[in-house]
């Protein structure tokens, strides 16, 4: 008899990570555990009390999830295995009998209010923010009495927590999308699917002009695309930064295991986060001579001239 799959999420039930969560395969059949925040979830699954690991990296509007983004720098042992993409859409939900008319505090995270705040303006300018840790525990906090008359969430949250919505889709970006990723224990990485991304931490090996050029002409120099890259402080002191990069391709294209062949002889720190299939499907290609065929190609003509 196999063994359900355990997926650790920022919870509670109703958040837009369940249902990234539900994308994964054989999610049908998994135990959801909802956890309270990134570094949970992490420790779920180095712990063994979750087989996966679902969190946020990255918000079309927003930009990039800090917490995720040093829970991975500072957390050895856990690797991405694949990342999924969810539209944000918002709804303004109340207790049952409640009207638009009679809100006046709107419990919800600071994210979704911020994107939110120009459909507010226009149609409830009357009214005050009660931040809250999530737009799932908002709505929760809502049916169970939190003094508020309205909450901001997922859609899924109304139906959940028994609440009726009040006016549907109400972020400013109706394109808004959130990025989350699978992580597990490390290991080997997913296969290579001809769609995948990298993802790597590097630190700069000092301060001097230029070390940021040097980076990054590890990827340029083989034809590789990079799709994010993002600077964290490393928090020793003043001036130190990691860099959070993807970028397209696998761990098997010899253009990417020659890039983090330089990085590794070029920084004093790499982490390898994991090569994974991308969300949107879309090739990996590595510009000018830089398939596996002309890296194997160069590979012989150099051992005929070594004899």
């Amino acid at each position: 008899m196999s063994v359900a799959l355990r997926i650790a999420y920022l919870g509670p039930a109703g958040t837009f990570t369940e249902m990234a969560a539900g994308l994964l395969p054989h999610a049908d059949k998994a135990q959801l555990i909802p956890v309270a925040s990134v570094t949970d979830a992490i420790d779920a699954v180095l712990a063994g009390s979750a087989d996966r690991a679902v969190v946020p990296i990255e918000n079309s509007i927003e930009g990039g999830v800090s917490a995720t983004s040093d829970a991975l720098a500072n957390t050895p042992g856990v690797q991405i295995y694949g990342e999924y993409l969810v539209p944000v859409r918002f709804d303004l939900m109340a207790l049952p009998g409640k009207k638009l008319g009679d809100v006046s505090e709107i419990l919800t995270h600071p994210v979704a209010y911020a994107q939110s705040r120009k459909w507010l303006e226009q149609n409830l300018s009357a009214h005050s923010h009660i931040p809250a840790a999530s737009t799932a525990a908002a709505a929760k906090a809502l049916a169970a009495g939190a003094s508020a008359s309205a909450a901001i969430a997922a859609t899924a949250a109304a139906a959940l927590y028994g609440l009726e919505i009040l006016a549907s889709d109400i972020g400013e970006n109706k394109e808004a999308q959130t990025r989350f990723i699978e992580l597990g224990r490390s290991g080997k990485p997913a296969a290579k699917t001809g769609s995948d991304k990298t993802s790597v931490v590097v630190e700069l090996p000092g301060d001097k002009p230029g070390g940021l050029l040097e980076m990054l002409e590890q990827f340029a120099a083989r034809g590789v695309n990079l799709s994010r890259i993002e600077s964290r402080p490393i928090g020793d002191r003043f001036g130190r930064y990691r860099f959070n990069i993807d970028a397209q391709g696998h761990i098997e294209d010899e253009a990417i295991a020659e890039a983090l062949m330089g990085l590794h002889r070029f920084s004093p720190k790499v982490i390898f986060l994991g090569s994974y299939p991308r969300a949107d499907k879309s090739e990996s290609v590595h510009l000018g001579n830089n398939e596996n065929s002309d890296y194997q190609s160069a590979k012989s003509w150099l051992d005929s001239l070594r004899g």
